[in-house]
């Protein structure tokens, strides 16, 4: 059994000072490996870098979840706050999209093939998606305030660029992370030659 707490998060600087970049830089690159207890990637995991110096994620869209072959796809969608999602049906089924989730329920009534519906995602947080028609359907949307967040990559990575050089807080998202709201969160200073670390998540 995994048992996470925020004491599983490692930060180490990896990146030297390097000559001849201005301590006051206002842009750093930001990298982030993601592990499992088991040492190898976390796939799917979420990894987002913010801070009130950063503001808000610009919404530029178009976002859409299509039910496709009995599923989400994609079954994980991250966007900015303020973003409007349509949820096309692809299938020759109807389906009913729904969500019971705190930042955002709605409920998307029977609807079928190439018919269409969409929501506007206005806070902040993780929108888990389901279907009443079809349980084995099921899908995220993360709602971000920050322009940097993405899903690592399959090798557990994740990089940021132009991140404001000072003081961040580093979050990262996974369904198997048994705290609050399935993350972990630690504050770092990121210097202007730029800062990375390995997250890794402890039995």
């Amino acid at each position: 059994m995994i048992r996470l707490t925020t004491r599983s998060l490692a930060f180490a600087l990896a990146f030297p000072p390097v000559v001849g970049i201005s301590a006051v830089a206002r842009a750093a690159p930001v990298a982030v490996d993601v592990r499992g207890a088991d040492g190898k990637p976390l796939l799917g995991a979420i990894v987002s870098v913010e801070s009130p110096r950063i503001g808000g994620a610009p919404v530029r869209g178009p976002y859409a979840v299509e039910q496709r072959d009995i599923a989400f796809q994609p079954r994980m969608l991250i966007v900015p706050v303020g973003a409007s999602v349509t949820f096309p049906n692809r299938d020759r089924v109807r389906h009913h999209v729904y969500s019971f989730s705190s930042p955002k329920k709605f409920d998307l009534k029977l609807y079928g093939r190439e018919d269409t519906r969409s929501v506007v995602f206005d806070k902040p947080g993780v929108v888990a998606l389901g279907c009443n028609i079809h349980d084995s359907m099921s899908g995220i949307v993360y709602v971000t305030a920050t322009p940097f967040a993405e899903q690592v990559d399959g090798s557990g990575h994740a990089r940021f660029d132009g991140v404001p050089a000072g003081a961040v807080t580093i979050r990262v998202w996974h369904p198997s992370i048994r705290s609050r709201d399935n993350s972990l969160a630690q504050s770092v200073t990121v210097p202007a030659a730029g800062f990375a670390t390995t997250v890794s998540i402890a039995r």
